[in-house]
This record gives C-alpha cells, structure tokens and sequence, in this order.
C-alpha cells in the first residue's frame, strides 16, 4: 500500500474530520474510499468516450431522420 500526502481546503479537512468522527472511520479509509470512487466513475466517462470515438471514426452516426425523431420524442 502507498502512502501519499495531499493538500485541501480547510473546509474540506474540517468536513472529513467531521465524517470521520460521525462515521467511527478514520479519515485516511474515507479518502482512500473517495478516490477510488472517483477513479472507478471517471474511468467509466473515459471508456464512453472512446468506445463513441471508435464509433464516429467508423462512420457510425445517426441518420438526419433519426436525430429529428430524437428530438421529437423529447418535445425540442
């Protein structure tokens, strides 16, 4: 396991102090939890992306009449 050293607001050390003390965790398990939260949710954004790049290189759009329907459906 690494052990890193990150910066925050005062606020943002105060809310985790507070989370933790309310929670019975300890801070460093709180952070830990966030980060991996995060790093999991943006990896997800990331793959979307690129499995839609992969499909706009491959040509793979919607058709003019299925964009109107689209926006039909959705009352704009």
């Amino acid at each position: 396991m690494s052990v890193m050293s990150v910066r925050v607001a005062d606020d943002v050390a105060q809310q985790l102090e507070a989370l933790a003390h309310a929670t019975g965790r300890s801070k460093s398990f709180l952070v830990a939890q966030a980060i991996g939260d995060y790093l999991e949710r943006e990896a997800w954004q990331v793959q979307a992306i690129e499995a839609g790049l992969k499909e706009a290189d491959a040509g793979n759009f919607a058709s003019s009449d299925e964009v109107s329907a689209f926006f039909a459906k959705h009352g704009a």
